[in-house]
């Protein structure tokens, strides 16, 4: 099932691809599982689950306009996700998941908050349970447009030691080129890791 959203002209569009490590990773979930978005923006990681059979997707975002985007797209496409506006310093988790991922946001929350976020995901996954967790790191400066809010930069394969005790499926460590309207093309160094938890 593909997902559509609207343009800024109200157009139907359909939405980019899921991140990678959701594709090629996704022979391990099970459509039964308890699935967790930290920093889910405007949803098209917990869209696609969604479209794609995943019943139990929970998804929050500090922005609001994101979440109401996501549940509007939701709405349209005839497909459930719990998405709620939530800062991730406050999230408290109240139940076991299974799959908890987090695409370029925790870097924007001192370390020691994402690091305790990390630790209580542990604690609250399921055996066999994965997480697949992509943040900034500090191997180069923030970008202009991030400089004041990226807080949390981690060091490179700072991610790896909190995972240690866990089976590292896939580590990254690379840098992008990005560009956005109004902001001049600029460098990200980031991690990425994909790890399940074993008995």
């Amino acid at each position: 099932m593909d997902i559509k959203g609207l343009d800024k002209n109200n157009n139907p569009i359909f939405k980019p691809e899921p991140n990678p490590a959701i594709l090629e990773y996704e022979n391990l979930f099970k459509h039964a599982w308890n699935i967790l978005d930290i920093g889910c923006g405007a949803g098209k990681d917990a869209l696609y689950l969604a479209s794609n059979g995943y019943k139990n997707i929970d998804a929050f975002d500090i922005s609001e306009n994101a979440v109401a985007k996501l549940n509007s797209i939701a709405s349209e496409n005839k497909v459930t996700v719990n998405a709620w506006v939530e800062d991730l310093r406050q999230f408290r988790f109240e139940k076991l998941y299974d799959l908890i991922f987090s695409f370029g946001t925790l870097h924007f929350v001192e370390k020691a908050e994402w690091k305790s976020l990390l630790r209580k995901a542990k604690e609250n996954t399921s055996i066999g349970g994965v997480h697949i967790i992509q943040l900034f790191t500090n191997v180069v400066p923030a970008s202009p447009d991030i400089a004041a809010t990226a807080i949390g930069l981690a060091d490179d394969e700072e991610i790896k030691t909190i995972y240690s005790d866990w089976n590292i499926l896939q580590f990254k460590s690379y840098t992008f080129e990005e560009e956005h309207p109004g902001v001049p093309k600029h460098t990200h160094a980031t991690n990425k890791i994909v790890v399940q938890r074993m008995p």
